[in-house]
């Protein structure tokens, strides 16, 4: 006997059941979207390095992985921060200028891009040629500061310095460093005769600032603010121009007599010249967002931070600035670091 046909139907409808692949199809894609297929000028089309030439909890891979997320959210790929430490980022600096996957960037500080080219005679990348100006990250003066007795009467420590005719020292984290070149630079302008002691980083600085066994030395406002705060060390001045919310209540250096020092420490963003501009664009115009949101520039000046024109003009009117100042303050002073 026959068993009768039965019309077995699908559970779903086709029109159903196409809008619920699409559904789970969405559900299921990963955090960061993905580029339509065959989109020829889709970029990124894979994660990106952000290489940092320092090591890890430094200042600028602090700031690479506060960037890294929202960058990577902005972009469509993860941002995957690579530390390249040594050389005092020169060795991260180069691996930036020689990556050519196109989905390379680096957090690099003033130093690598500026003063180094003058500091050693074999530079392995030339900072001018083999880098394309992204975003700068954030700035900060440095501050003068001075044992706890130079705080009584500023101009007359001053004095004293001058007239001791190089008995007296400075501080620095190291040759050729922001601080020790930038205290060259209010030599030059004050006329003061100090000795130079580098140190192996900012907390030995500080320690014979507080044994008095260095009468100056210029440290980031995050390390000494404290300090001065508590009136353990004298702060003489800010090295800008005008006063730095940074530092609150320190005089600049125009004010006690300095002339026009303007010396900042800063970190950028920077990519391989072989970099296609309108990649490079993209970069410049997401970061510039991130950069100025309320939450990353709080967090940027909590750390001791500024946030200005972020942009790759004013980065590269800076990085200018800083090659005419330290290129002849290195050479009438001849300072090599080989």
């Amino acid at each position: 006997m026959n068993k009768p046909q039965t019309s077995r139907q699908p559970l779903l409808q086709p029109s159903t059941r196409r809008a619920a692949l699409l559904w789970c199809a969405a559900a299921l894609s990963p955090v960061f979207p993905a580029h339509a297929a065959g989109d020829k000028d889709a970029w990124p089309t894979r994660p990106l390095r952000l290489i940092v030439g320092y090591a890890s909890g430094s200042s600028p891979d602090v700031q690479a992985r506060l960037l890294a997320e929202p960058l990577g959210r902005a972009l469509g790929q993860p941002v995957v921060v690579e530390n390249k430490g040594g050389a005092s980022g020169n060795i991260g600096a180069d691996a930036v200028a020689k990556a050519g996957d196109g989905h390379t960037l680096g957090v690099i500080g003033n130093g690598p891009l500026t003063s180094s080219k003058y500091l050693y005679a074999r530079l392995p990348y030339d900072p001018g040629r083999d880098f394309a100006p992204i975003a700068m990250i954030g700035s900060a003066p440095l501050v003068w500061v001075a044992p706890r007795a130079a705080a009584t009467d500023t101009a007359a420590y001053l004095q004293s310095l001058r007239s001791e005719n190089g008995q007296f020292n400075f501080g620095s984290v190291g040759k050729g460093s922001g601080t020790h070149l930038g205290a060259e630079l209010i030599k030059e302008s004050m006329g003061l005769r100090l000795a130079h002691v580098p140190y192996n980083g900012g907390p030995a600085v500080v320690n014979a600032l507080l044994g008095d066994q260095v009468q100056m030395a210029l440290l980031p406002a995050s390390t000494v603010m404290p300090l001065v705060q508590s009136g353990k060390l004298a702060a003489l001045a800010v090295t800008s121009s005008e006063r730095s919310p940074l530092a609150p209540g320190v005089p600049s250096m125009r004010e006690i007599g300095a002339g026009a020092v303007d010396i900042e420490v800063w970190n950028a963003v920077m990519a391989p010249a072989s970099m296609p501009a309108a990649h490079r664009a993209r970069l410049s115009q997401a970061l510039e967002r991130i950069l100025h949101s309320p939450e990353v520039r709080d967090k940027l000046l909590a750390q001791g931070w500024r946030v200005d024109d972020v942009g790759p003009a004013a980065l590269s009117a800076r990085m200018a600035q800083d090659n005419r100042t330290y290129g002849a303050l290195i050479a009438k002073k001849n300072i090599r670091l080989d």
